[in-house]
């Protein structure tokens, strides 16, 4: 039997924000691969050369070699992003995804008392086609928000997709502040005037009232992994191969050793300055053990093979998240991607789509991604969403009238939309259909 433990040593950093088109279902790292297709990468001599001089070292430790190492990490130099790399970007196939998402966050900002000023934080953007949507929702709702003093503050390891990100938010209309050196490697302006900035660090965003937004992040945090044995729990560390020197392999430590407890820089946050943080991904509650597995290609890939150049995974354990946040904030959750968007008016939004819509290439591509988000069979049950909240939230008369499968939802839902209905049906135009707004 083997078991997955966030690991602590890695601070909150951005990965991405992605979703693989081939969904993972079975664990996949055997290291069995013939020796022959174990391509000999950069990352690998890297490894080894590491492994030499200093022995065996933690899953944990060799994901973040992996995948954020400044120099070959799997994330820091390449776009992985769509059908031309490892995964495609859950709002890319809807835009409605991350537009009822946006109303998500106007409906908690309505329910804390309309803050004068608010900061959206977006844990691993991927191609900032989230934050667009998002931020496009907030700008045709300007009349719910025109008080509102709101900044984007994006966390972002890859230098590649941070440039996709600017020009995706920004296009660059006022000129980008770099500088490679500081907390703050780049600042600018949105599209509709609204201040961005770009960080590697959670730690660095300035604190104040805050919504956080981690799609697809936590699954890419390191894990420790152990193993059950009659000398009880060993932490399972990667090695070379003695017979192979261009090959790793899992081990098992001589003796029992320690995982750091992951810290929760986000329930800090909101327990001090306040705000919410959203957080989707595939996992599960508590239930599974062994997922750490990789993916390349959209397909499974061996871990160990080829380091640099797949994704590196495991599910989200929420039931972790939940024992991590436990007298710091309230969290809610998680509940299946199918009710939460259901909850959130995904129907209604599609009907005004479809009615707008003429051209039935268009409405083929809204049906098939509804479907995509919805279907059982492909995300509507295999992902979740989970909120962390302040505790007195929890004494919102709306909050306490929800269902608890349905906390996690918008609030007060119902009521929001039809306040907003007229806005939703006539100024919410689909800009990645084509509309122009």
């Amino acid at each position: 039997m083997s078991v997955l433990v966030r690991a602590g040593v890695w601070p909150l950093r951005a990965a991405r924000a992605v979703i693989p088109c081939f969904w993972r279902g079975k664990y996949f790292s055997s290291g069995k691969e013939p020796a022959e297709n174990n391509l000999v990468t950069p990352m690998l001599r890297h490894l080894i050369y590491k492994i030499k001089s200093t022995g065996p070292i933690t899953v944990a430790e060799y994901m973040k070699e992996v995948l954020t190492n400044p120099a070959k990490g799997y994330y820091v130099h390449r776009d992985m992003l769509g059908e031309e790399g490892d995964f495609i970007t859950s709002p890319e196939i809807s835009q409605i995804f991350g537009e009822l998402l946006g109303i998500w966050f106007i409906s908690e900002w309505i329910a804390t008392g309309k803050t004068a000023a608010f900061q959206l934080v977006e844990l691993g953007p991927g191609r900032g086609t989230l934050s667009g949507d998002i931020l496009r929702v907030f700008s045709q709702l300007g009349s719910v928000l025109k008080n509102c003093d709101i900044s984007v503050h994006l966390v972002e390891v890859s230098q590649k997709l941070s440039e996709i990100q600017a020009l995706t938010l920004t296009e660059e209309k006022v000129p980008l502040e770099r500088d490679a050196g500081a907390p703050v490697y780049m600042k600018g302006a949105t599209k509709s005037g609204i201040p961005i900035s770009w960080y590697r660090d959670l730690q660095d965003i300035p604190k104040g009232f805050s919504f956080y937004l981690a799609h697809e992040f936590f699954d890419v945090l390191p894990v420790h992994k152990f193993q059950k044995t009659p000398h009880g729990w060993r932490e399972v560390l990667i090695d070379i191969d003695p017979h192979v020197s261009d090959k790793l392999r899992f081990v098992l430590a001589p003796c029992a050793t320690p995982a750091e407890a992951f810290i929760q820089e986000l329930s800090e946050r909101i327990a001090v300055t306040g705000g919410a943080a959203l957080i989707a991904d595939y996992g599960h509650d508590g239930t599974k053990t062994d997922t750490f597995r990789g993916f390349c290609g959209h397909k499974l890939h061996d871990v160990l093979i080829a380091p640099g150049t797949a994704d590196l995974t495991a599910d989200v354990d929420f039931s972790y998240l939940r024992r991590m946040a436990q007298g710091k904030v309230a969290s809610l959750g998680p509940i299946q991607q199918q009710t939460f968007l259901k909850n959130m008016g995904i129907d209604v939004r599609l009907k005004v789509l479809l009615d707008k819509s003429d051209e039935p290439s268009l409405r083929q591509q809204l049906l098939q991604g509804y479907d995509m988000l919805m279907n059982p069979k492909e995300m509507g049950e295999r992902f979740n969403f989970f909120a962390l909240l302040p505790h007195q939230r929890l004494h919102d008369d709306n909050l306490r009238r929800t269902k608890v499968v349905q906390e996690v939802s918008v609030h007060n839902m119902k009521s929001f939309l039809a306040e907003v209905s007229s806005l939703i049906t006539k100024d919410l135009l689909p800009c990645h259909l084509d509309w122009e707004p």
